[in-house]
C-alpha cells in the first residue's frame, strides 16, 4: 500500500510550492495531502483558498465546477462557493488559513493541525519558506535607505525559527526550506542569517531522538539526487535545469529525519531537464497592445505614438553597422501602418490548446478551459513606449537585452543614475529564445525589468504570461487586484518545479516501501 504524508505549508503564498506536492499522483493515489497552508496577505489567502476548493471539489467529483470554468473566461462574477460545494469550501477554509505566524493564535492553530494530520496519514512533511524581503539583494539596499533602519528590528529576520518551532512540534519526516540566494550572505546581530539557521536545524531534536540530516539537491546526467552539502552554495537550485523557462535560483535545504535517512541514500528521479525559453511558455498566448498611461488610449494613439518611436530610432541607427536595427525599425514601423492593431485583453485559445505532448505545455494548459484568464496589459507612458521598442528590436537583432549605454541619449530616461551603473539594465527584455530572467514582485510597479520580446506589441508582460514563466497552470487564478496578482507571481516557487522536487521527496521516503514491494 501506498504511503500517505501530510502537508504543513508555512508562509504558503498563493501555493506554488503546495501546488507541485499535492498534484503529484501515482496510480491514482495522491502520496501528499496539504493539512493546513497558512498565508497572512490578504489577496494571496484567496488565491489559495479557491485553489483549495478546486482541489477538494476535483477530488470529489472528477471535474472542474462549471461555475468556475465561467468565472474564469469572464462570463460571470465570482459565485459563492460554499453554494457551489459546501463540504468543498469547507474543508478549503480549514485548510487554508490567513494567520501571521509567530503570534499565539497562529501557533494554537497549526498544533491543533499537527494532532489531525498524525492521526490521518502515515507521516507528515513541512514546506515553506520564510519571507524574502529581508534576505534578498534588492530587499537589503531598499531596507539601507530607510531612515532609522535597525536590521535587529526587522522581524522579518527572524520568521524562520517559526518554521523551526513548527518542524520541532511537527516532526516530519522531511521538510523543505526555500528562500532567496540573499540568504546566504544576509547578515543579522553581526552574523550571518544562514549561520544561525544552520545552528538552529543541526541542534533541533536532540533530545526528542529526531534530529534531520540536511540534503541539497543535485542534479547529474538528467536526475536529480539528495547529497550532502560542502558548501552554502551547494543548497541554490536552478529551476531552468529542471525544466523551467525562467533562470530562477534559491536556495533549497531538505532535511530527512535520521531514522528515514537511509532510505533517500539512493534515491533519484528523472527530471524534465530539458533547457525551455519564454517562447515556449508564452510564444503561442494572443498578441496584445499595450495602454498609453497619462494621455489618450486607445488604438489609434497607440499605433501613431508606436509609430513614431519606429521612425525616429530608423533615423538614428543609420551607420552601417546599425543598418540591421534600422531595417528592423523600419519594418515595425511597416508593420504598423499596414497591420491592424492588436487589443489589450484576448482570453482567446489557440489552436491546438491542450493537445500537446510536451510535458511543460501538458502541465500548463488545461483541457477543461474555455479563455485564457488574466491576460491583459496595462498602460505605459508614451516616453517608455519609445524604450521598450528599442529593448525588444535590440534583444531581436543583438541575441541580449541592452544596458543603459546601448540606447540612444534621445531615450535617455530623466534619472541621475542612469548612466552611474546602477540602473544599467533599468529597461530589460525577455529573450523569446532564452529562458527568462527571475520572476520577482517588482514585476509589480512598472514592468521595465519584463519586456515582452515581441516589438510590434511593444509592452510589458500580462499577469498570465508571468505566471506561464512561472509554471503555473492556465486554470491558477490569482485573486485580488492587478498589481496583488503580479506580486503572488513574483513572490511565488514554480508548481512545475515543486512538482520535481516533490518526486524526489517521495523516491527518497518510500525506496524501502517499493524494495519490498
Amino acid at each position: 500500500m501506498s504511503s500517505s504524508f501530510g502537508i504543513v505549508d508555512l508562509f504558503a503564498g498563493p501555493g506554488g510550492l503546495g501546488e507541485g506536492f499535492a498534484s503529484l499522483r501515482e496510480r491514482g493515489h495522491a502520496t501528499f495531502r496539504i493539512g493546513i497552508s497558512v498565508e497572512k496577505e490578504a489577496s494571496a489567502h484567496r488565491t489559495l483558498t479557491l485553489r483549495a476548493f478546486l482541489r477538494e471539489y476535483q477530488a470529489r467529483h472528477g471535474i472542474l465546477p462549471e461555475q468556475f470554468i465561467d468565472f474564469h473566461a469572464g462570463l460571470l462574477p465570482e459565485p459563492d462557493w460554499s453554494v457551489v460545494d459546501a463540504k468543498a469550501w469547507r474543508l478549503a477554509t480549514h485548510e487554508a488559513r490567513a494567520l501571521e505566524l509567530g503570534t499565539p493564535a497562529a501557533a494554537r492553530t497549526i498544533d491543533a493541525a499537527i494532532k489531525k494530520l498524525r492521526d490521518d496519514n502515515d507521516d507528515t512533511i513541512l514546506i515553506g519558506g520564510p519571507p524574502c524581503q529581508a534576505y534578498s539583494l534588492v530587499g537589503r539596499a531598499r531596507s539601507k535607505g530607510k531612515v532609522g533602519y535597525v536590521p535587529e528590528d526587522d522581524e522579518r529576520h527572524y520568521l524562520f525559527r517559526e518554521y523551526i518551532r513548527v518542524l520541532d512540534r511537527l516532526r516530519p519526516a522531511a521538510f523543505v526550506m526555500e528562500n532567496v540566494k540573499g540568504m546566504l550572505s544576509s547578515t543579522v546581530e553581526s552574523r550571518l542569517v544562514f549561520e544561525m539557521l544552520m545552528e538552529d536545524l543541526s541542534s533541533l531534536g536532540k533530545r526528542r531522538g529526531h534530529q534531520y540530516e540536511l540534503r541539497a539537491i543535485r542534479v547529474e546526467g538528467g536526475k536529480a539526487r539528495l547529497q550532502e552539502a560542502a558548501q552554502p552554495s551547494d543548497f541554490i537550485v536552478r529551476a531552468e535545469e529542471f525544466g523551467v523557462p525562467q533562470r530562477r535560483h534559491r536556495v533549497i535545504i531538505v532535511g530527512i529525519r535520521s531514522d528515514l535517512v537511509s532510505r533517500a541514500a539512493c534515491a533519484e528521479v528523472v527530471i524534465s531537464g530539458a533547457a525551455r525559453t519564454v517562447r515556449d511558455a508564452i510564444g503561442a498566448m494572443p498578441a496584445l497592445r499595450s495602454g498609453i498611461s497619462r494621455g489618450r488610449d486607445d488604438a489609434s494613439a497607440w499605433r501613431q505614438e508606436v509609430t513614431k518611436a519606429a521612425k525616429e530610432l530608423a533615423a538614428i541607427f543609420r551607420g552601417k553597422r546599425d543598418s540591421h536595427l534600422r531595417e528592423r525599425f523600419l519594418s515595425v514601423a511597416q508593420q504598423m501602418a499596414c497591420g491592424s492593431v492588436h487589443l489589450r485583453s484576448n482570453s482567446c485559445l489557440a489552436d491546438g490548446y491542450a493537445t500537446s505532448n510536451d510535458a511543460l505545455l501538458c502541465w500548463i494548459e488545461r483541457p477543461d478551459l474555455r479563455a485564457i484568464a488574466q491576460h491583459e496589459t496595462r498602460g505605459h507612458m508614451v516616453s517608455d513606449l519609445g524604450r521598450y521598442l528599442f529593448a525588444a528590436v535590440f534583444g531581436d537583432v543583438r541575441g541580449y537585452s541592452p544596458k543603459a549605454g546601448d540606447f540612444p541619449p534621445a531615450l535617455s530616461p530623466d534619472h541621475r543614475n542612469w548612466h552611474s551603473g546602477v540602473f544599467n539594465d533599468r529597461f530589460r527584455v525577455q529573450l523569446f529564445d532564452e529562458a527568462s530572467t527571475t520572476v520577482t514582485s517588482h514585476i509589480s510597479k512598472d514592468g521595465h525589468y519584463f519586456i515582452h520580446p515581441d516589438p510590434v506589441q511593444c509592452r510589458s508582460l500580462t499577469v498570465r504570461e508571468a505566471a506561464r514563466l512561472q509554471t503555473f497552470p492556465d486554470d491558477y487564478l490569482f485573486l485580488g487586484n492587478r498589481t496583488q496578482q503580479y506580486v503572488q507571481v513574483g513572490n511565488a516557487v514554480p508548481p512545475f518545479l515543486a512538482r520535481q522536487i516533490a518526486a524526489l521527496i517521495r523516491a527518497s521516503l518510500t525506496s524501502e516501501d517499493r524494495r519490498k514491494a
